[in-house]
């Protein structure tokens, strides 16, 4: 019964996420850090980390991704096509103490969203994640993406000197 259902979870999974592939073109560019979405979520950052980022830049290449002075050559990145309620029941906790986050508190009006997850090396940025910020986004519009650290949100808008289309 068990191998029966396997190659259909495996086609399932299929049609949600392509293989990991360099930084789409949509991505490609200087990005500036502008904002803290504010949301419900629990938070290992507090504010004076969370201010940190606000004015920093990511930017993302065909053949690297950076922030500040941490570059990776060659990502590979992983593109997922997330609904609403995929997004929340993958970024949320269970019950009413825990982070619950949805499309609205991240101002995204559409039912569904592109999700690039960057692939690095672990980075110690901050002492309390590995991760580097801008490594897995979402594709608001064109000119806005959004990313978490430490479950804090940030919007970041398509710098205007840059070269992404």
């Amino acid at each position: 019964m068990k191998r029966m259902f396997y190659p259909i979870v495996m086609f399932l999974g299929l049609l949600r996420t392509t293989p990991a592939q360099s930084i789409p073109k949509e991505l490609w560019g200087r990005w500036v850090v502008r904002k803290e979405v504010p949301t419900t979520a629990i938070a290992c950052w507090g504010e004076e980390q969370a201010e940190r980022l606000i004015g920093t830049e990511v930017e993302y290449s065909a053949g690297s991704f950076r922030w500040r002075e941490v570059v990776t050559k060659n990502p590979t990145a992983e593109i997922t096509t997330l609904t609403a309620k995929q997004f929340h029941d993958e970024n949320s906790g269970r019950g009413t103490n825990s982070s619950q986050i949805t499309f609205e508190q991240l101002g995204i009006n559409s039912g569904k969203v592109t999700q690039v997850i960057i692939h690095h090396p672990a980075a110690n940025i901050t002492k309390a994640t590995v991760e580097i910020p801008g490594d897995s986004v979402l594709i608001k519009d064109k000119n806005t993406i959004i990313f978490s650290v430490c479950s804090v949100y940030f919007e970041a808008e398509r710098s205007v000197t840059s070269s992404g289309k």
